[in-house]
C-alpha cells in the first residue's frame, strides 16, 4: 500500500462542528420557501451554495433567489466555529511530522477567511480549495484531485477526512483513502462507504496509527 504523505480535510463537521447550526438553518430555509423536501439539510451536505441555489431555488423569481443568497451569506457571517475534539492536536502532529495538509471545502471564501482567522489556522494549510475554485462540487472528485495537483502528489498518497456522503464519495472517486468522521451522520450509516470511521480526533493515537 502506498505510503500516506498528504492529509486533506473537509471543514464543516471535520475541523469545526458547525453542522448542527447548518441543520437548523437550512431545514428552516427549506420550510420558509416551501420546498417540501424532508431532511433538506442532510440532502445538501457538502454542496456549494451556488449549486444549492441552482438546484433547489431556481424556480423562484430572480430577486427572490438573490434574497436567499443574501440570507445564506448573512447566516455564514455570524456562525460560531466550535472545534471537533482533538483536531488541533492532530493537525499539529501532521505539521511536526512533515505531512502535507490541505483544506478542501465547498464553503465560500468570505466564510473560510473569517473561520480560519478565528481559529488561528490561516497559515496552516499547504493548499486551500474552496467554492471559488470548485467548478464541479462534491460528490464530483475534481476538488480533491485539484488539491493533489496543487501539492504535486498522487491520489494514492492522500487520505481524506470527510463527514458527508457527498464528500466521502468525492474522496473515494478521486482514488484516495477516506476516513469518515461521524459528527453529523451516525457511524452505522457511514459503514461500507468510508475506509475507516472515527467519532472525532480525541483518540489521536488511533488516527495516527491509521495514516501510518
Amino acid at each position: 500500500m502506498t505510503k500516506i504523505t498528504t492529509v486533506l480535510f473537509d471543514f464543516d463537521g471535520v475541523i469545526a462542528n458547525t453542522e448542527p447550526q447548518y441543520d437548523i438553518y437550512i431545514d428552516a430555509l427549506g420550510e420558509k420557501y416551501n420546498l417540501g423536501i424532508e431532511n433538506f439539510a442532510l440532502k445538501v451536505k457538502g454542496t456549494t451554495s451556488p449549486d444549492i441555489l441552482k438546484k433547489y431555488f431556481s424556480h423562484l423569481p430572480k430577486e427572490e433567489v438573490k434574497t436567499v443568497e443574501k440570507e445564506l451569506g448573512e447566516f455564514e457571517l455570524q456562525m460560531d466555529f466550535p472545534l471537533v475534539d482533538g483536531v488541533m492536536e492532530f493537525i499539529e502532529y501532521l505539521k511536526n511530522n512533515n505531512y502535507k495538509i490541505g483544506l478542501v471545502t465547498s464553503s465560500q471564501d468570505f466564510k473560510m477567511k473569517r473561520a480560519l482567522d478565528i481559529l488561528n489556522l490561516s497559515e496552516i494549510f499547504d493548499t486551500e480549495v474552496t467554492a471559488a475554485r470548485i467548478t464541479k462540487g462534491k460528490p464530483n472528485p475534481a476538488c480533491y484531485l485539484l488539491a493533489a495537483e496543487d501539492l504535486n502528489v498522487s491520489p494514492s498518497e492522500c487520505v481524506v477526512f470527510e463527514d458527508s456522503f457527498h464528500g466521502i464519495r468525492a474522496g473515494k472517486d478521486a482514488g484516495m483513502r477516506v476516513v469518515g468522521v461521524s459528527t453529523t451522520i451516525p457511524e452505522n450509516e457511514l459503514q461500507g462507504k468510508a475506509d475507516f470511521i472515527i467519532s472525532d480526533f480525541s483518540d489521536i493515537q488511533q488516527v495516527i496509527k491509521y495514516i501510518n
